[in-house]
């Protein structure tokens, strides 16, 4: 920033905003924008798509049948059920109740855990992601990025979550202890996991490789679809030409 006097908006396309020292841009007078609500239901879809994936064991099963195991050794091991369980969502912005809403057509029990209760919902609030994960069967992570989410699902949140929990995230890969991950998968204080993000990217940990029965890995392509990128792409231009004009853009940061 401090090598681009002239500089006057910087445009990012996602959500995210973590990277950009935003005092840094507004002592200058710099605007900041990024793209939010035009990936909210694809980011949500994801999120449910890599749930059901684990609970159901559906990327096992595809490799099961071909490697040739099932006319070699029968049914496959089963895998657990969606209704009726409970979820906790950490992180309920946009995308976590889009999150909460199709799961509630699962017949599943939401909870959710934030920097602050939210007044405009009835889910049961959780003063920490720790007493979360006690109470929740499954677990969303959809946290935003930077210093104060980091390693904030540790060893002990993974632990409350338990040997036949499940945890996912799509939120930011920090927000996840990487070595007490794969500590609590191997050692089955934690059931099974589903990653689209990691701490970083493209670098996955090697401990992670070899835990293919009870991880799912993803490379970063929650709201990785024709659709959403190209108005992804749009709104963030759209903000660019909107500065460019002479008007407020559509969606400065917070």
């Amino acid at each position: 920033i401090s090598k681009l006097p002239q500089l006057g908006i910087i445009a990012v396309c996602g959500v995210g905003y973590e990277e950009v020292e935003i005092e840094a841009a507004r002592s200058r007078g710099i605007v900041v924008t990024n793209t939010p609500d035009v990936l909210t239901e694809e980011v949500a879809d994801y999120g449910v798509a890599l749930l059901l994936a684990a609970a159901r064991r559906i990327v096992a099963g595809d490799r099961y049948v071909r490697e040739r195991r099932w006319s070699k050794e029968g049914a496959m091991a089963y895998g657990q059920r969606i209704h009726g369980k409970r979820l906790g969502i950490l992180g309920l912005g946009r995308i976590g109740m889009a999150i909460a809403r199709r799961c509630e057509a699962f017949g599943m029990e939401i909870g959710y855990h934030n920097r602050n209760r939210r007044d405009d919902i009835a889910y049961p609030y959780f003063e920490d992601a720790v007493s979360l994960g006690d109470w929740a069967d499954y677990f969303i992570v959809i946290t935003p990025g930077g210093e104060g989410t980091r390693h904030l699902v540790d060893a002990s949140v993974m632990s409350a979550i338990g040997p036949e929990g499940i945890l996912v995230n799509v939120g930011r890969g920090p927000t996840v202890d990487d070595e007490a991950l794969a500590s609590a998968l191997r050692e089955g204080r934690l059931g099974l996991a589903a990653l689209d993000v990691f701490a970083d990217e493209p670098k996955v940990p090697e401990d992670f490789l070899d835990l293919e029965d009870k991880l799912i890995l993803q490379p970063h392509q929650a709201s990785a679809t024709h659709d959403t990128r190209r108005a992804m792409s749009q709104l963030c231009m759209d903000n660019v030409q909107a500065f460019l004009d002479g008007s407020t853009p559509l969606t400065p940061v917070p």
